[in-house]
């Protein structure tokens, strides 16, 4: 008889202990409160430094949410198997974008600091001009509204037949959460362009690039595959997902190593083409990150962020060993946020980089994994 035959019986779902970490949720809960009265005092000390500081956190922490959404929608579009064991920790985190929501406030209430085409009226700059149609107020605020609402309801629909399934073990839900997620994974992919589109590019009216959704997508789905392997030897440490097997980890550190080289082709082929066609609209973006301070920046971002994972992740051992895996995927999640510095506070100081203490302060009851979804058992038996 194949292993495959054979009955494997599921595992009984394991609940998550708030009384056990009490202390340490008290301890980030006075953190926070101290970090939103540091915050306060920030916005009416210094506007303009506060407003792209906050912008840098608020977009760092929404590409990692956007892209543990972006994992469960792939989980149901392919019908995955493997993932299946750590599925809810990436339902959980992709439901803080509803939480991001009222962390995109401040952006509104301070756009006048961070994008300069709010401040030109009609008639004085004519590249500004053959853009009013999209660049305009109430069209960017609608916008961002439209955001949060359709990616937070994709995962929160996803969630809630996710968890739905834990109770009744219905296999209807798997369908539902599949038919949702083909819906959803265009709806992922304008929503989070677009974003892009609207609060980085829009720093500077008068840059585009064609290819800046691809290249923020990449970098959001890399670093949020390594947050879900900190999350899940974290809540292996603390006695739970058990389930989960260095097979597992296998398999993350693969996707993270994928996801280094396709930050990388996305991030030089941009660079690369503009380079060689050398237009000045197109070209200024790198002139101020490729000068003074900023380069050696780019410089540790570029070998940090590919060369240094690529070089380590291609070996098998390291993606067996969830420790030293934790350590490459720390080492992402840094790089992610540089990724997002580089971007964003160069529109505030130009060709100089110019560090601030705001730019650094502003950085349920439910089974820790799906117990009776039809795919469990072979995501158990994982062997790759």
């Amino acid at each position: 008889m194949s292993e495959r035959s054979q009955v494997m019986p599921a595992p009984e779902g394991e609940y998550f202990e708030p009384a056990r970490f009490s202390g340490l949720s008290l301890l980030l809960a006075g953190g926070a409160v101290v970090g939103l009265i540091l915050c306060l005092f920030g916005a009416l000390k210094d506007q303009p430094q506060f407003s792209f500081s906050w912008l840098f956190a608020f977009i760092y922490f929404f590409t990692l949410c956007c892209g543990c959404l972006f994992w469960t929608i792939v989980h149901h579009a392919t019908d995955a198997e493997w993932s299946v064991v750590v599925r809810r920790q990436l339902e959980n985190i992709a439901l803080l974008l509803f939480a991001l929501f009222l962390f995109a406030m401040p952006i509104l209430i301070l756009r006048h600091h961070l994008f300069e085409w709010m401040n030109i009226p009609p008639g004085k700059d004519a590249v500004l001009d053959s853009k009013r149609q999209y660049l305009n107020w109430s069209f960017f605020v609608f916008r961002a509204f439209l955001y949060f609402i359709l990616l937070g309801g994709v995962a929160f629909l996803l969630r809630r037949f996710s968890v739905a399934q834990d109770r009744d073990g219905n296999p209807r839900c798997t369908v539902w959460m599949r038919k949702i997620a083909f819906a959803g994974l265009p709806i992922f992919g304008l929503a989070l362009s677009f974003a892009a589109f609207d609060w980085l590019m829009g720093l500077n009216f008068r840059w585009y690039s064609t290819m800046w959704g691809p290249y923020i997508f990449a970098g959001a789905a890399g670093s949020s595959m390594s947050l879900l392997v900190l999350v899940t030897t974290a809540l292996r440490k603390a006695g739970y997902l058990r389930v989960v097997t260095l097979e597992h980890y296998h398999i993350m550190g693969k996707w993270m190593l994928a996801f280094s080289v396709f930050w990388a082709y996305i991030g030089f082929s941009q660079y690369m083409l503009y380079w060689y066609a050398n237009i000045p609209e197109e070209t200024q973006y790198f002139l101020v990150r490729n000068t003074e301070s900023w380069w050696p920046l780019s410089m540790l971002l570029v070998i940090g962020r590919f060369f240094g994972p690529f070089a380590i992740l291609l070996l098998q051992g390291i993606k067996k060993r969830p420790n030293q895996l934790c350590i490459v995927a720390g080492w992402i999640l840094f790089m992610q946020a540089l990724d997002m510095y580089i971007i964003v506070l160069p529109s505030l100081h130009g060709t100089g980089v110019h560090l601030s203490v705001w730019d650094f302060l502003l950085i349920g009851k439910t089974s820790t994994f799906p117990v009776r979804d039809p795919r469990l058992v072979e995501s158990l038996r994982l062997r790759n």
